[in-house]
């Protein structure tokens, strides 16, 4: 598990402080890092939690909505696949509960397709 942007920037929100999404300057600054890191380890397969961990392996025009459940690979035929954030689960209000379950649901086709290789 790592992070496509290894530093966080905040934002205050009220009382509390509130992670603001990496721009497209600190997501390429970052992209040595993650791929030393897939170097390294050789996965057998990358899930991208978000817009940011698709953007950053996919390229710019990544979107969730389009990408999830579909089959794809990364520049080196590394099988990969997309799904909403966990966080996005939590900001969901109203939808929190049809959101968990795309998540759940996303993660458990990928953990089948994992122990099928």
């Amino acid at each position: 598990m790592t992070n496509a942007v290894k530093h966080f920037k905040w934002r205050q929100g009220g009382k509390r402080r509130i992670h603001d999404k990496p721009n497209r300057a600190e997501v390429d600054a970052c992209g040595h890092w993650l791929t030393l890191e897939l170097a390294a380890v050789r996965p057998r397969l990358v899930v991208c939690l978000g817009a940011t961990a698709a953007q950053a392996l996919l390229g710019p025009s990544a979107r969730v909505g389009a990408l999830r459940g579909r089959e794809l690979a990364l520049a080196d035929g590394t099988e990969t696949r997309v799904t909403i954030h966990p966080s996005a689960v939590l900001r969901a209000g109203e939808e929190r509960a049809e959101r968990r379950e795309e998540l759940l649901a996303d993660l458990a086709q990928v953990a089948r397709r994992f122990h099928d290789s």
